[in-house]
């Protein structure tokens, strides 16, 4: 069982709201968008990194994912996806996200992303950049 995490635990988190779309057949937020509001979040550190998105040169390639629900989340509502580096290896480290809904300092998930750094002109793994290790180091 993961451990709970709290909203003042995270130093990096983004900003969203939930859309009509996001709904499922129950009114709640279907369990798949949390992964796209994680993605979001994640592709911030992208930015943040300045690694590509394009798929060319030096970039990311997400590996595994684990998302563990907590609560149901319903529409309207405003989220905060908080996110830090948990983990780093030679090639692949991993960030923990959580989603807090409108403030609230427990989650409403937990999840685990498993990142592979990789050089798509190389095709292949490369050592993890040295921008996730500062970040992971200033955590």
């Amino acid at each position: 069982k993961e451990d709970i995490l709290y909203r003042d635990e995270f130093k990096s988190c983004v900003s969203m709201n939930t859309r009509w779309r996001d709904l499922d057949a129950f009114q709640h937020v279907n369990n798949a968008v949390y992964a796209t509001y994680i993605e979001n979040a994640r592709s911030t550190l992208f930015d943040k990194w300045s690694i590509r998105h394009d798929g060319v040169g030096r970039s990311l390639i997400l590996v595994a994912i684990k998302i563990d629900y907590l609560k149901q989340l319903i529409h309207p509502s405003k989220i905060d996806v908080c996110q830090k580096i948990e983990r780093i290896g030679k090639t692949s480290f991993d960030i923990k996200s959580a989603i807090f809904e409108n403030g609230n300092r427990l989650p409403i998930c937990i999840s685990t992303a498993t990142c592979v750094c990789y050089d798509f002109t190389k095709e292949s793994p490369v050592e993890v950049y040295k921008e996730i290790i500062n970040d992971y180091n200033n955590n």
